[in-house]
């Protein structure tokens, strides 16, 4: 089974939690607040290793509190983050606003993230199957990893929607997103479904689009597209749903399972996800995924 590189962020979420969201100008009272490891890439990394995978990391923190935390949890989680830079700037941070439905709005601060690049020298393992990177930090920094691992499946996680580069989209062999940013980078409202054949028509790539309670829509070029559907879940918090589910997709997708078994397994991480409060404390085991998938 080959390994899994991820290239992202960490972020320290502060999450705060209301009846509702605020309307512009409105002040409203939280009913609480509380911190968590966040960033996509650092989620993602989590999530991967809890779903089985092999996983190293390469992200950038500052010199401060929260980027100590970052390596203690990587430390804890079995994540090799000998490929983690120290920027000379804070760790990043994120506001998440989460209502009573479960629902979620973010607002981040890079800090050091901005920062990423590679390490002078740096060269990629060998036995990299799965390289997984997000827009939460530079496109220069992936588009230089992913160009030295033509050997393994490159995905991006086209989060939060940006125009992709095309150098980096030249190196890019699969894009996974919501149905929200499907929307945005296709530029016009359709059915998940229809989002992602368009998609995977327009950058002759494999897309998945995941679309919550309905599920996720993995598109090829050649027009095929196959489905799957989420268990049914009691929604807490959706905030590390998509994370858990790429990290997931790219545990299993190592493991030889048909591309209908690994897209089941992934969509089923991310219904298991939105059952707890906070992005890496909700990220789901192996057990409980294979249980439910």
């Amino acid at each position: 089974m080959g390994g899994i590189l991820v290239i992202g962020s960490y972020n320290r979420d502060t999450v705060l939690r209301l009846v509702r969201f605020p309307a512009p100008g409105e002040t409203l009272t939280a009913l609480g607040m509380a911190e968590f490891h966040g960033g996509k890439g650092s989620n993602q990394a989590v999530a991967a290793v809890r779903a089985g995978g092999r996983v190293g990391l390469i992200a950038a923190l500052g010199d401060d509190a929260a980027g100590e935390a970052a390596r203690r949890l990587w430390a804890a989680e079995g994540i090799e983050a000998g490929a983690v830079l120290t920027a000379n700037a804070p760790t990043g941070a994120a506001t998440i606003l989460l209502d009573a439905a479960g629902e979620n709005q973010i607002i981040i601060l890079p800090g050091a993230n901005a920062a990423l690049t590679l390490a002078p020298g740096f060269t990629a393992p060998t036995d990299v199957a799965v390289a997984l990177a997000q827009l939460e930090t530079p496109q220069a920094a992936t588009t230089a990893l992913f160009r030295g691992l033509t050997g393994a499946r490159r995905i991006l996680n086209v989060a939060p929607a940006a125009p992709i580069a095309p150098e980096l989209l030249s190196v890019t062999d699969m894009l996974v997103l919501n149905e929200t940013e499907a929307a945005i980078l296709a530029q016009r409202e359709a059915e998940p479904a229809d989002l992602a054949l368009a998609l995977a028509a327009e950058t002759m790539r494999d897309v998945i689009v995941t679309a919550g309670a309905i599920g996720a829509f993995w598109a090829r070029p050649d027009g095929v597209v196959i489905d799957a559907a989420p268990p049914r879940i009691t929604v807490a918090d959706s905030t590390g749903a998509g994370d858990a589910f790429l990290g997931a997709f790219a545990a299993f997708s190592t493991e030889g399972f048909t591309p209908e078994k690994t897209l089941r397994l992934a969509v089923t991480a991310g219904a298991l996800a939105c059952t707890l409060e906070g992005a890496v404390p909700s990220l789901p085991y192996r057990a409980a995924i294979l249980a439910q998938g």
